[in-house]
């Protein structure tokens, strides 16, 4: 059982998923706004939140910036948007998965189960690559001591390159274990948030260091001595 904060406008589904994951065995509680949800979240600390995005008073991507800079509560996000331009801001926003409607409280359920089975596991320990090292237990990177100021994303990225040192990564594979787009998606978000990531380890795909990019397959993350 968990103790679930749902955040959704509209009335009847609002209802019908309350009921449905009550009968799953679920604790609910739902807000039909963003500020009211946020509120609930931050005082009532629930297990996991469903978001719903097309809310009256603020759109549910801002919602969940502003629940991110305060909790790192699991959030699902509940749209009727399918498309990558509308789901990778989301998930660089910070949800840890998406549903889209319509959609049964059981498959919710399933979601449910997936995210706070990955959000109970254990972190590994600190991983280190040349003078780079990655916390994610404390989800910090450093270089040769310094800190890296790293978005979510380029954090997540970072992280799965360095459990695979010197592996060649594809695309499709960061978009699917990063991202989490079973499906694949946009390669450009990737070359854009490794640019981003190049320029903050102080190199260039034409200067490499760490971040190494094998033409026509993936990337990769060397020890550059």
């Amino acid at each position: 059982m968990a103790d679930i904060l749902l955040i959704e406008d509209d009335g009847a589904i609002r209802t019908a998923l309350s009921r449905g994951l009550r009968d799953l065995g679920h604790a609910v509680s739902s807000s039909s706004t963003a500020f009211e949800g946020l509120r609930l979240a931050v005082e009532d600390r629930p297990d996991l939140v469903v978001l719903d995005l097309g809310l009256p008073d603020l759109d549910g991507v801002e919602l969940l910036r502003m629940l991110r800079a305060v909790s790192r509560v699991p959030v699902i996000v509940a749209t009727a948007r399918d498309g990558d331009a509308e789901m990778v801001p989301v998930l660089d926003a910070g949800a840890d998965d998406y549903v889209v409607k319509p959609f049964s409280a059981a498959q919710l359920d399933a979601r449910v189960r997936a995210v706070l089975r990955r959000a109970g596991e254990p972190a590994p320990a600190a991983l280190r690559v040349g003078g780079l090292s990655v916390d994610p237990r404390g989800r910090a990177a450093t270089l040769d001591g310094a800190p890296l100021d790293l978005t979510p994303r380029e954090f997540d990225v970072l992280h799965y390159l360095a459990a695979r040192p010197g592996e060649v990564v594809t695309k499709r594979q960061l978009l699917t274990e990063v991202w989490q787009l079973p499906y694949g998606g946009a390669d450009k978000t990737v070359d854009v948030h490794l640019s981003w990531l190049r320029r903050k380890l102080g190199e260039t795909a034409s200067e490499p260091r760490y971040l190494h990019t094998v033409r026509g397959v993936g990337v990769k993350l060397v020890d550059p001595s």
